[in-house]
Protein backbone atom coordinates (compact mmCIF):
# COMPACT_ATOMS: atom_id res chain seq x y z
CA UNK A 1 0.00 0.00 0.00
CA UNK A 2 2.87 2.30 0.87
CA UNK A 3 4.54 1.57 -2.48
CA UNK A 4 1.34 2.42 -4.34
CA UNK A 5 1.08 5.70 -2.38
CA UNK A 6 4.69 6.55 -3.25
CA UNK A 7 3.98 5.67 -6.87
CA UNK A 8 1.04 8.10 -6.96
CA UNK A 9 3.00 10.75 -5.09
CA UNK A 10 5.77 10.52 -7.69
CA UNK A 11 3.31 11.67 -10.37
CA UNK A 12 4.01 8.74 -12.70
CA UNK A 13 0.32 7.66 -13.03
CA UNK A 14 -0.67 11.18 -14.02
CA UNK A 15 2.03 11.26 -16.67
CA UNK A 16 0.71 8.01 -18.14
CA UNK A 17 -2.89 9.23 -17.90
CA UNK A 18 -1.94 12.44 -19.70
CA UNK A 19 -0.05 10.50 -22.39
CA UNK A 20 -2.99 8.14 -22.81
CA UNK A 21 -5.48 11.00 -23.13
CA UNK A 22 -3.30 12.72 -25.74
CA UNK A 23 -2.86 9.43 -27.65
CA UNK A 24 -6.61 8.74 -27.64
CA UNK A 25 -7.30 12.29 -28.84
CA UNK A 26 -4.81 11.95 -31.68
CA UNK A 27 -6.27 8.58 -32.69
CA UNK A 28 -9.80 10.00 -32.67
CA UNK A 29 -8.82 13.05 -34.72
CA UNK A 30 -6.86 11.00 -37.25
CA UNK A 31 -9.69 8.45 -37.41
CA UNK A 32 -12.27 11.16 -38.02
CA UNK A 33 -10.20 12.75 -40.78
CA UNK A 34 -9.63 9.31 -42.32
CA UNK A 35 -13.38 8.57 -42.25
CA UNK A 36 -14.19 11.93 -43.88
CA UNK A 37 -11.49 11.45 -46.52
CA UNK A 38 -12.58 7.91 -47.42
CA UNK A 39 -16.28 8.78 -47.56
CA UNK A 40 -15.64 11.90 -49.60
CA UNK A 41 -12.80 11.01 -51.97
CA UNK A 42 -14.16 7.56 -52.82
CA UNK A 43 -17.17 9.26 -54.39
CA UNK A 44 -15.11 10.14 -57.47
CA UNK A 45 -14.08 6.53 -58.21
CA UNK A 46 -16.08 5.10 -61.16
CA UNK A 47 -18.34 2.36 -59.79
CA UNK A 48 -19.37 -0.66 -61.85
CA UNK A 49 -22.89 -0.55 -63.28
CA UNK A 50 -25.22 -3.53 -62.84
CA UNK A 51 -28.16 -4.57 -65.01
CA UNK A 52 -30.66 -6.81 -63.19
CA UNK A 53 -34.28 -7.81 -62.65
CA UNK A 54 -35.93 -6.79 -59.40
CA UNK A 55 -39.01 -8.15 -57.62
CA UNK A 56 -40.34 -5.99 -54.77
CA UNK A 57 -42.26 -9.10 -53.60
CA UNK A 58 -42.10 -12.72 -54.77
CA UNK A 59 -45.45 -12.42 -56.58
CA UNK A 60 -44.81 -8.92 -57.97
CA UNK A 61 -43.94 -8.39 -61.66
CA UNK A 62 -40.26 -7.97 -62.41
CA UNK A 63 -38.67 -4.57 -62.99
CA UNK A 64 -35.59 -4.11 -65.17
CA UNK A 65 -33.04 -1.76 -63.56
CA UNK A 66 -29.66 -0.28 -64.47
CA UNK A 67 -27.88 1.11 -61.43
CA UNK A 68 -24.75 1.32 -59.34
CA UNK A 69 -24.81 0.00 -55.78
CA UNK A 70 -24.09 2.86 -53.36
CA UNK A 71 -24.71 1.31 -49.90
CA UNK A 72 -26.20 -1.65 -48.09
CA UNK A 73 -27.64 -2.37 -44.66
CA UNK A 74 -29.45 -5.07 -42.69
CA UNK A 75 -32.87 -4.06 -41.37
CA UNK A 76 -35.87 -5.66 -39.72
CA UNK A 77 -38.81 -6.88 -41.78
CA UNK A 78 -41.04 -4.07 -40.46
CA UNK A 79 -38.54 -1.36 -41.34
CA UNK A 80 -38.15 -2.81 -44.82
CA UNK A 81 -41.88 -2.49 -45.42
CA UNK A 82 -42.91 -5.91 -44.04
CA UNK A 83 -41.71 -7.90 -47.07
CA UNK A 84 -42.88 -11.44 -47.73
CA UNK A 85 -39.37 -12.85 -47.59
CA UNK A 86 -38.22 -15.26 -44.90
CA UNK A 87 -36.30 -14.21 -41.77
CA UNK A 88 -36.64 -11.50 -39.15
CA UNK A 89 -33.91 -9.42 -40.79
CA UNK A 90 -33.24 -8.77 -44.41
CA UNK A 91 -30.54 -7.02 -46.41
CA UNK A 92 -31.36 -4.06 -48.60
CA UNK A 93 -29.26 -2.03 -51.01
CA UNK A 94 -29.22 1.64 -51.89
CA UNK A 95 -28.90 1.93 -55.65
CA UNK A 96 -28.27 4.98 -57.79
CA UNK A 97 -30.48 4.65 -60.85
CA UNK A 98 -29.98 8.15 -62.31
CA UNK A 99 -32.41 9.10 -65.10
CA UNK A 100 -34.21 11.37 -62.63
CA UNK A 101 -36.01 13.28 -65.38
CA UNK A 102 -37.55 10.00 -66.63
CA UNK A 103 -38.21 7.92 -63.49
CA UNK A 104 -38.51 10.74 -60.94
CA UNK A 105 -36.03 8.96 -58.64
CA UNK A 106 -32.26 9.20 -58.46
CA UNK A 107 -31.71 6.81 -55.52
CA UNK A 108 -33.82 3.93 -54.32
CA UNK A 109 -33.68 1.29 -51.58
CA UNK A 110 -34.31 -2.24 -52.83
CA UNK A 111 -34.35 -5.61 -51.07
CA UNK A 112 -31.37 -7.81 -51.79
CA UNK A 113 -33.55 -10.92 -51.92
CA UNK A 114 -35.52 -9.49 -54.85
CA UNK A 115 -32.48 -9.14 -57.17
CA UNK A 116 -32.13 -11.68 -59.98
CA UNK A 117 -30.09 -12.07 -63.19
CA UNK A 118 -27.53 -9.45 -62.21
CA UNK A 119 -24.90 -8.79 -64.89
CA UNK A 120 -22.25 -6.16 -65.60
CA UNK A 121 -22.25 -5.66 -69.39
CA UNK A 122 -19.37 -3.69 -70.87
CA UNK A 123 -21.63 -1.63 -73.13
CA UNK A 124 -23.65 0.03 -70.37
CA UNK A 125 -22.62 3.66 -69.99
CA UNK A 126 -22.88 6.49 -67.48
CA UNK A 127 -23.55 9.93 -68.95
CA UNK A 128 -22.89 12.87 -66.66
CA UNK A 129 -25.27 15.70 -67.54
CA UNK A 130 -25.37 19.39 -66.73
CA UNK A 131 -28.95 18.94 -65.50
CA UNK A 132 -30.90 16.03 -63.98
CA UNK A 133 -27.80 14.14 -62.81
CA UNK A 134 -26.48 10.93 -64.35
CA UNK A 135 -28.06 9.06 -67.25
CA UNK A 136 -27.67 5.24 -67.38
CA UNK A 137 -28.31 3.20 -70.50
CA UNK A 138 -26.99 1.86 -73.80
CA UNK A 139 -25.96 4.03 -76.75
CA UNK A 140 -28.03 3.07 -79.81
CA UNK A 141 -27.85 6.03 -82.20
CA UNK A 142 -26.06 9.23 -83.18
CA UNK A 143 -27.18 12.24 -85.15
CA UNK A 144 -24.15 14.39 -85.99
CA UNK A 145 -25.07 17.60 -87.83
CA UNK A 146 -28.09 15.91 -89.38
CA UNK A 147 -26.20 12.72 -90.36
CA UNK A 148 -27.53 9.60 -88.65
CA UNK A 149 -24.81 7.14 -87.68
CA UNK A 150 -25.57 3.53 -86.91
CA UNK A 151 -23.43 1.30 -84.74
CA UNK A 152 -20.01 0.51 -86.22
CA UNK A 153 -16.39 0.16 -85.15
CA UNK A 154 -16.02 3.95 -84.67
CA UNK A 155 -19.38 4.37 -82.98
CA UNK A 156 -18.06 5.00 -79.45
CA UNK A 157 -15.06 7.07 -80.57
CA UNK A 158 -17.32 9.26 -82.72
CA UNK A 159 -19.57 9.75 -79.70
CA UNK A 160 -16.61 10.74 -77.49
CA UNK A 161 -15.19 13.12 -80.09
CA UNK A 162 -18.52 14.91 -80.40
CA UNK A 163 -18.72 15.24 -76.60
CA UNK A 164 -15.28 16.84 -76.57
CA UNK A 165 -16.24 19.22 -79.37
CA UNK A 166 -19.47 20.15 -77.57
CA UNK A 167 -17.61 20.81 -74.33
CA UNK A 168 -15.15 23.09 -76.13
CA UNK A 169 -18.03 25.02 -77.67
CA UNK A 170 -19.79 25.17 -74.30
CA UNK A 171 -16.63 26.53 -72.63
CA UNK A 172 -16.33 29.17 -75.35
CA UNK A 173 -19.97 30.14 -74.87
CA UNK A 174 -19.51 30.39 -71.12
CA UNK A 175 -16.39 32.53 -71.59
CA UNK A 176 -18.26 34.92 -73.88
CA UNK A 177 -21.36 35.13 -71.67
CA UNK A 178 -19.66 35.28 -68.30
CA UNK A 179 -16.42 37.13 -69.03
CA UNK A 180 -16.79 39.20 -72.20
CA UNK A 181 -20.48 40.08 -72.06
CA UNK A 182 -20.25 40.30 -68.28
CA UNK A 183 -17.51 42.90 -68.60
CA UNK A 184 -19.62 44.89 -71.10
CA UNK A 185 -22.64 44.80 -68.80
CA UNK A 186 -20.45 45.96 -65.92
CA UNK A 187 -19.16 48.91 -67.96
CA UNK A 188 -22.68 49.77 -69.14
CA UNK A 189 -23.83 49.87 -65.53
CA UNK A 190 -20.90 52.13 -64.65
CA UNK A 191 -21.93 54.50 -67.47
CA UNK A 192 -25.48 54.57 -66.12
CA UNK A 193 -24.16 55.45 -62.67
CA UNK A 194 -21.86 58.10 -64.15
CA UNK A 195 -24.83 59.71 -65.88
CA UNK A 196 -26.82 59.63 -62.65
CA UNK A 197 -23.87 61.20 -60.83
CA UNK A 198 -23.71 64.02 -63.39
CA UNK A 199 -27.41 64.61 -62.87
CA UNK A 200 -27.05 64.79 -59.07
CA UNK A 201 -24.08 67.15 -59.37
CA UNK A 202 -25.90 69.28 -61.96
CA UNK A 203 -23.20 68.59 -64.53
CA UNK A 204 -25.41 66.89 -67.12
CA UNK A 205 -24.23 69.04 -70.00
CA UNK A 206 -24.57 68.13 -73.70
CA UNK A 207 -20.80 67.65 -73.93
CA UNK A 208 -20.74 65.13 -71.08
CA UNK A 209 -23.77 63.29 -72.47
CA UNK A 210 -22.08 63.00 -75.89
CA UNK A 211 -19.02 61.43 -74.27
CA UNK A 212 -21.20 58.91 -72.42
CA UNK A 213 -23.24 58.15 -75.54
CA UNK A 214 -20.06 57.50 -77.57
CA UNK A 215 -18.91 55.03 -74.94
CA UNK A 216 -22.31 53.34 -74.94
CA UNK A 217 -22.29 53.06 -78.71
CA UNK A 218 -18.85 51.46 -78.65
CA UNK A 219 -19.94 48.95 -76.02
CA UNK A 220 -23.17 48.23 -77.93
CA UNK A 221 -21.19 47.39 -81.06
CA UNK A 222 -19.02 44.95 -79.11
CA UNK A 223 -22.11 43.46 -77.49
CA UNK A 224 -23.88 42.93 -80.84
CA UNK A 225 -20.78 41.26 -82.29
CA UNK A 226 -20.60 38.87 -79.32
CA UNK A 227 -24.33 38.09 -79.58
CA UNK A 228 -23.92 37.17 -83.25
CA UNK A 229 -21.01 34.92 -82.35
CA UNK A 230 -23.08 33.31 -79.60
CA UNK A 231 -25.91 32.54 -82.04
CA UNK A 232 -23.49 30.69 -84.32
CA UNK A 233 -22.01 28.76 -81.39
CA UNK A 234 -25.44 27.78 -80.03
CA UNK A 235 -26.52 26.62 -83.49
CA UNK A 236 -23.43 24.46 -83.77
CA UNK A 237 -23.81 23.19 -80.19
CA UNK A 238 -27.42 22.09 -80.67
CA UNK A 239 -26.92 20.54 -84.11
CA UNK A 240 -26.18 17.03 -82.82
CA UNK A 241 -27.96 14.52 -80.62
CA UNK A 242 -27.72 10.91 -79.48
CA UNK A 243 -30.18 8.16 -78.57
CA UNK A 244 -29.98 5.98 -75.46
CA UNK A 245 -31.90 2.84 -74.56
CA UNK A 246 -32.76 2.99 -70.84
CA UNK A 247 -33.57 0.17 -68.41
CA UNK A 248 -37.23 -0.34 -69.38
CA UNK A 249 -36.38 -0.54 -73.10
CA UNK A 250 -37.46 2.97 -74.04
CA UNK A 251 -35.23 4.95 -76.40
CA UNK A 252 -34.67 8.58 -75.47
CA UNK A 253 -32.89 11.29 -77.49
CA UNK A 254 -30.72 13.95 -75.86
CA UNK A 255 -28.68 16.94 -77.03
CA UNK A 256 -24.89 16.84 -76.75
CA UNK A 257 -25.06 20.32 -75.24
CA UNK A 258 -26.57 18.82 -72.09
CA UNK A 259 -23.77 16.40 -71.18
CA UNK A 260 -20.31 16.73 -69.65
CA UNK A 261 -18.82 13.29 -70.20
CA UNK A 262 -19.74 9.66 -70.89
CA UNK A 263 -17.89 6.56 -69.69
CA UNK A 264 -18.29 2.79 -69.71
CA UNK A 265 -17.15 1.88 -66.17
CA UNK A 266 -17.49 -1.89 -66.67
CA UNK A 267 -15.14 -1.78 -69.66
CA UNK A 268 -12.50 0.39 -67.97
CA UNK A 269 -9.24 -1.11 -66.77
CA UNK A 270 -7.44 0.01 -63.63
CA UNK A 271 -5.43 2.70 -65.40
CA UNK A 272 -8.55 4.13 -67.07
CA UNK A 273 -10.33 4.29 -63.73
CA UNK A 274 -7.39 6.05 -62.08
CA UNK A 275 -7.28 8.57 -64.93
CA UNK A 276 -11.03 9.14 -64.64
CA UNK A 277 -10.74 9.49 -60.84
CA UNK A 278 -8.17 12.28 -61.01
CA UNK A 279 -10.11 13.98 -63.79
CA UNK A 280 -13.19 14.08 -61.55
CA UNK A 281 -11.08 15.17 -58.57
CA UNK A 282 -9.61 18.06 -60.56
CA UNK A 283 -13.10 19.06 -61.70
CA UNK A 284 -14.18 19.12 -58.05
CA UNK A 285 -11.37 21.54 -57.20
CA UNK A 286 -11.49 23.76 -60.29
CA UNK A 287 -15.05 23.91 -61.67
CA UNK A 288 -18.22 25.76 -60.71
CA UNK A 289 -21.03 23.91 -58.92
CA UNK A 290 -24.20 22.84 -60.69
CA UNK A 291 -27.38 20.87 -59.95
CA UNK A 292 -28.09 22.72 -56.66
CA UNK A 293 -24.42 22.27 -55.64
CA UNK A 294 -24.65 18.46 -55.79
CA UNK A 295 -22.60 18.17 -58.99
CA UNK A 296 -19.56 19.87 -60.48
CA UNK A 297 -16.90 21.62 -58.44
CA UNK A 298 -16.49 24.04 -55.55
CA UNK A 299 -13.83 26.43 -56.83
CA UNK A 300 -15.84 29.60 -56.01
CA UNK A 301 -16.20 28.38 -52.41
CA UNK A 302 -12.46 27.66 -52.15
CA UNK A 303 -11.62 31.05 -53.63
CA UNK A 304 -14.06 32.89 -51.38
CA UNK A 305 -12.83 31.15 -48.23
CA UNK A 306 -9.14 31.87 -48.93
CA UNK A 307 -9.77 35.49 -49.95
CA UNK A 308 -11.93 36.16 -46.89
CA UNK A 309 -9.32 34.66 -44.54
CA UNK A 310 -6.53 36.71 -46.13
CA UNK A 311 -8.50 39.97 -45.82
CA UNK A 312 -9.48 39.07 -42.25
CA UNK A 313 -5.82 38.41 -41.37
CA UNK A 314 -4.75 41.75 -42.87
CA UNK A 315 -7.39 43.54 -40.77
CA UNK A 316 -7.10 41.66 -37.47
CA UNK A 317 -3.30 41.62 -37.14
CA UNK A 318 -2.61 45.38 -36.82
CA UNK A 319 -5.65 45.99 -34.61
CA UNK A 320 -4.82 43.08 -32.33
CA UNK A 321 -1.15 44.00 -32.06
CA UNK A 322 -1.86 47.71 -31.42
CA UNK A 323 -4.39 46.84 -28.68
CA UNK A 324 -1.95 44.41 -27.05
CA UNK A 325 0.94 46.92 -27.17
CA UNK A 326 -1.21 49.59 -25.60
CA UNK A 327 -2.47 47.30 -22.80
CA UNK A 328 0.98 45.93 -21.99
CA UNK A 329 3.33 48.86 -22.66
CA UNK A 330 1.40 52.12 -22.37
CA UNK A 331 -1.83 51.72 -20.36
CA UNK A 332 -1.61 52.30 -16.57
CA UNK A 333 -1.79 48.90 -14.89
CA UNK A 334 -4.83 49.54 -12.71
CA UNK A 335 -8.46 48.41 -12.32
CA UNK A 336 -9.48 49.85 -15.70
CA UNK A 337 -6.81 47.91 -17.58
CA UNK A 338 -7.66 44.72 -15.70
CA UNK A 339 -11.33 45.22 -16.56
CA UNK A 340 -10.43 45.65 -20.25
CA UNK A 341 -8.40 42.41 -20.17
CA UNK A 342 -11.33 40.56 -18.59
CA UNK A 343 -13.65 41.98 -21.27
CA UNK A 344 -11.26 40.91 -24.05
CA UNK A 345 -11.07 37.38 -22.64
CA UNK A 346 -14.85 37.22 -22.34
CA UNK A 347 -15.27 38.35 -25.95
CA UNK A 348 -13.52 35.14 -27.04
CA UNK A 349 -16.43 33.17 -25.53
CA UNK A 350 -19.30 35.10 -27.13
CA UNK A 351 -21.29 32.91 -29.58
CA UNK A 352 -20.27 33.64 -33.14
CA UNK A 353 -23.83 34.29 -34.32
CA UNK A 354 -23.92 37.32 -31.99
CA UNK A 355 -21.00 38.76 -33.94
CA UNK A 356 -23.01 38.13 -37.10
CA UNK A 357 -25.95 40.13 -35.73
CA UNK A 358 -23.57 42.93 -34.71
CA UNK A 359 -21.93 42.91 -38.13
CA UNK A 360 -25.31 43.06 -39.87
CA UNK A 361 -26.54 45.93 -37.72
CA UNK A 362 -23.39 48.04 -37.43
CA UNK A 363 -21.26 47.27 -40.49
CA UNK A 364 -23.94 46.57 -43.09
CA UNK A 365 -26.87 48.80 -42.16
CA UNK A 366 -25.17 51.67 -40.29
CA UNK A 367 -21.65 51.92 -41.71
CA UNK A 368 -22.46 50.55 -45.18
CA UNK A 369 -25.58 52.68 -45.45
CA UNK A 370 -23.59 55.78 -44.50
CA UNK A 371 -20.91 54.97 -47.08
CA UNK A 372 -23.60 54.62 -49.76
CA UNK A 373 -25.08 58.01 -48.90
CA UNK A 374 -21.67 59.72 -48.92
CA UNK A 375 -19.86 58.05 -51.81
CA UNK A 376 -22.45 56.17 -53.91
CA UNK A 377 -25.58 58.35 -53.99
CA UNK A 378 -25.99 57.69 -57.73
CA UNK A 379 -26.66 54.00 -57.05
CA UNK A 380 -29.35 54.55 -54.42
CA UNK A 381 -31.82 53.12 -53.55
CA UNK A 382 -29.90 50.02 -54.70
CA UNK A 383 -27.20 49.48 -52.03
CA UNK A 384 -23.50 49.24 -52.83
CA UNK A 385 -21.91 48.70 -49.40
CA UNK A 386 -25.18 48.82 -47.48
CA UNK A 387 -25.70 45.13 -48.16
CA UNK A 388 -23.85 42.02 -46.94
CA UNK A 389 -20.57 41.45 -48.74
CA UNK A 390 -16.97 40.30 -48.56
CA UNK A 391 -15.68 43.36 -46.67
CA UNK A 392 -18.27 43.14 -43.91
CA UNK A 393 -17.78 39.38 -43.54
CA UNK A 394 -14.02 39.89 -43.15
CA UNK A 395 -14.49 42.72 -40.63
CA UNK A 396 -16.99 40.67 -38.61
CA UNK A 397 -14.61 37.74 -38.40
CA UNK A 398 -11.76 40.13 -37.56
CA UNK A 399 -13.70 41.36 -34.53
CA UNK A 400 -14.56 37.76 -33.65
CA UNK A 401 -10.91 36.70 -33.65
CA UNK A 402 -9.17 39.87 -32.40
CA UNK A 403 -9.25 38.71 -28.71
CA UNK A 404 -7.12 35.70 -29.69
CA UNK A 405 -4.49 37.93 -31.32
CA UNK A 406 -4.51 40.36 -28.38
CA UNK A 407 -3.98 37.63 -25.77
CA UNK A 408 -1.24 35.88 -27.77
CA UNK A 409 0.61 39.15 -28.47
CA UNK A 410 0.40 40.24 -24.82
CA UNK A 411 1.93 36.95 -23.74
CA UNK A 412 4.72 37.44 -26.26
CA UNK A 413 5.38 40.97 -25.01
CA UNK A 414 5.55 39.73 -21.42
CA UNK A 415 8.28 37.24 -22.39
CA UNK A 416 10.62 39.91 -23.76
CA UNK A 417 13.21 40.57 -20.99
CA UNK A 418 13.02 43.97 -19.33
CA UNK A 419 16.75 44.37 -19.87
CA UNK A 420 16.20 44.50 -23.65
CA UNK A 421 13.96 47.54 -23.28
CA UNK A 422 16.24 49.26 -20.78
CA UNK A 423 19.33 48.61 -22.93
CA UNK A 424 17.65 50.09 -25.99
CA UNK A 425 16.55 53.18 -24.05
CA UNK A 426 20.03 53.55 -22.51
CA UNK A 427 21.53 53.63 -26.01
CA UNK A 428 19.39 56.63 -26.86
CA UNK A 429 16.42 55.08 -28.61
CA UNK A 430 12.96 56.46 -27.96
CA UNK A 431 10.22 54.26 -26.54
CA UNK A 432 8.54 54.09 -29.94
CA UNK A 433 11.83 53.08 -31.61
CA UNK A 434 12.41 50.47 -28.92
CA UNK A 435 8.97 49.00 -29.50
CA UNK A 436 9.15 49.07 -33.30
CA UNK A 437 12.77 47.95 -33.82
CA UNK A 438 13.45 45.71 -30.82
CA UNK A 439 10.42 44.47 -28.88
CA UNK A 440 7.91 43.83 -31.67
CA UNK A 441 10.32 41.79 -33.85
CA UNK A 442 11.02 39.55 -30.84
CA UNK A 443 7.25 39.26 -30.26
CA UNK A 444 6.57 38.28 -33.89
CA UNK A 445 6.39 34.49 -33.19
CA UNK A 446 3.68 35.09 -30.57
CA UNK A 447 1.78 37.38 -32.96
CA UNK A 448 1.91 34.71 -35.66
CA UNK A 449 0.68 32.15 -33.12
CA UNK A 450 -2.34 34.35 -32.44
CA UNK A 451 -2.88 34.75 -36.17
CA UNK A 452 -2.74 30.96 -36.63
CA UNK A 453 -5.47 30.49 -34.01
CA UNK A 454 -7.51 33.28 -35.62
CA UNK A 455 -7.24 31.70 -39.07
CA UNK A 456 -8.21 28.28 -37.73
CA UNK A 457 -11.37 29.70 -36.17
CA UNK A 458 -12.34 32.13 -38.91
CA UNK A 459 -11.97 29.63 -41.77
CA UNK A 460 -14.50 27.28 -40.19
CA UNK A 461 -17.11 29.81 -39.03
CA UNK A 462 -20.50 29.71 -40.73
CA UNK A 463 -23.17 31.29 -38.51
CA UNK A 464 -22.00 34.94 -38.71
CA UNK A 465 -21.25 34.67 -42.42
CA UNK A 466 -24.85 33.73 -43.18
CA UNK A 467 -25.82 37.23 -42.02
CA UNK A 468 -22.99 39.33 -43.50
CA UNK A 469 -22.15 38.12 -46.98
CA UNK A 470 -22.04 34.42 -47.80
CA UNK A 471 -24.54 33.00 -50.32
CA UNK A 472 -25.47 29.65 -51.80
CA UNK A 473 -24.39 30.59 -55.33
CA UNK A 474 -22.40 33.73 -56.24
CA UNK A 475 -22.87 34.92 -59.84
CA UNK A 476 -19.26 36.16 -60.05
CA UNK A 477 -16.03 36.03 -58.06
CA UNK A 478 -15.03 39.00 -55.87
CA UNK A 479 -11.80 39.24 -57.90
CA UNK A 480 -12.00 39.69 -61.68
CA UNK A 481 -10.71 41.77 -64.59
CA UNK A 482 -13.11 44.69 -64.09
CA UNK A 483 -11.78 47.78 -62.29
CA UNK A 484 -11.21 48.05 -59.35
CA UNK A 485 -10.58 44.30 -59.73
CA UNK A 486 -11.14 43.45 -56.04
CA UNK A 487 -14.86 43.97 -55.35
CA UNK A 488 -15.25 44.02 -51.57
CA UNK A 489 -18.97 44.78 -51.87
CA UNK A 490 -19.79 41.48 -53.60
CA UNK A 491 -21.28 38.44 -51.94
CA UNK A 492 -19.20 35.27 -52.01
CA UNK A 493 -19.27 31.52 -51.47
CA UNK A 494 -17.66 29.79 -48.48
CA UNK A 495 -16.72 26.15 -47.87
CA UNK A 496 -18.35 26.04 -44.42
CA UNK A 497 -21.66 27.38 -45.71
CA UNK A 498 -21.39 25.10 -48.75
CA UNK A 499 -21.20 22.11 -46.37
CA UNK A 500 -24.27 23.36 -44.49
CA UNK A 501 -26.21 24.04 -47.68
CA UNK A 502 -25.39 20.73 -49.38
CA UNK A 503 -25.86 18.70 -46.20
CA UNK A 504 -29.10 20.21 -44.92
CA UNK A 505 -30.74 22.20 -47.72
CA UNK A 506 -30.18 19.92 -50.72
CA UNK A 507 -33.25 18.47 -52.45
CA UNK A 508 -31.25 15.33 -53.27
CA UNK A 509 -29.85 14.15 -49.93
CA UNK A 510 -28.26 10.90 -51.10
CA UNK A 511 -26.43 12.59 -53.97
CA UNK A 512 -25.24 15.39 -51.69
CA UNK A 513 -23.90 13.24 -48.84
CA UNK A 514 -20.55 12.27 -50.47
CA UNK A 515 -19.93 15.92 -51.41
CA UNK A 516 -20.46 16.93 -47.77
CA UNK A 517 -17.62 14.59 -46.78
CA UNK A 518 -15.41 15.70 -49.69
CA UNK A 519 -15.94 19.41 -48.97
CA UNK A 520 -15.36 18.87 -45.24
CA UNK A 521 -12.07 17.13 -45.97
CA UNK A 522 -11.05 19.93 -48.32
CA UNK A 523 -11.88 22.55 -45.67
CA UNK A 524 -9.68 20.69 -43.17
CA UNK A 525 -6.85 20.53 -45.71
CA UNK A 526 -7.26 24.24 -46.48
CA UNK A 527 -7.12 25.23 -42.80
CA UNK A 528 -4.07 23.02 -42.25
CA UNK A 529 -2.37 24.54 -45.32
CA UNK A 530 -3.02 28.11 -44.14
CA UNK A 531 -1.78 27.21 -40.67
CA UNK A 532 1.33 25.50 -42.03
CA UNK A 533 2.26 28.65 -43.92
CA UNK A 534 1.81 30.71 -40.76
CA UNK A 535 3.74 28.16 -38.67
CA UNK A 536 6.61 28.21 -41.18
CA UNK A 537 6.79 32.02 -40.92
CA UNK A 538 6.62 31.84 -37.12
CA UNK A 539 9.40 29.25 -36.89
CA UNK A 540 11.65 31.34 -39.11
CA UNK A 541 11.06 34.38 -36.93
CA UNK A 542 11.57 32.34 -33.77
CA UNK A 543 14.94 31.07 -34.99
CA UNK A 544 15.92 34.59 -36.02
CA UNK A 545 15.31 36.04 -32.57
CA UNK A 546 16.13 32.94 -30.54
CA UNK A 547 19.49 34.26 -29.41
CA UNK A 548 17.92 37.53 -28.25
CA UNK A 549 15.28 35.69 -26.21
CA UNK A 550 17.91 33.48 -24.55
CA UNK A 551 19.97 36.48 -23.57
Amino acid sequence: MLRIKKWFDSGTPYIWMNAGAVSISIIMVVGLIYLIAVRGLSHFWPADIAVFDYYAEPEAPKERLIAEFADEETVSRSRAGNPKYEGDFIKRDLIKMGNRDITGLDFKWILNAGIENKTYPNEVMVIERREWGNLYGFLVGLNINGNKITENNLFWSTFQNRIEESNNIFDEIRHIEKDLIGAINYKMERLRLDERSLELNQQKTPENLIILEDKRRELKEKYDALVNELEKLYTELNSSSFTVKIADGQEKTFQFSKIVRAVKPNAMNKLDKIRHYFEKLWEFFSDDPREANTEGGIFPAIFGTVLMVIIMAIIVTPFGVIAAVYLREYAPQGPTTRFIRIAVNNLAGVPSVVYGVFGLGFFVYFLGGSIDELFFPEALPAPTYGTPGLLWASLTLAILTVPVVIVATEEGLSRVPREIREGSLALGATKAETMWLTVLPMTAPAMITGLILAIARAAGEVAPLMLVGVVKMAPSLPLDGNAPFLHLDRKFMHLGFHIYDVGFQSPNVEAARPLVYATSFLLIVLIVALNMVAIHIRNNLREKYKSSEES
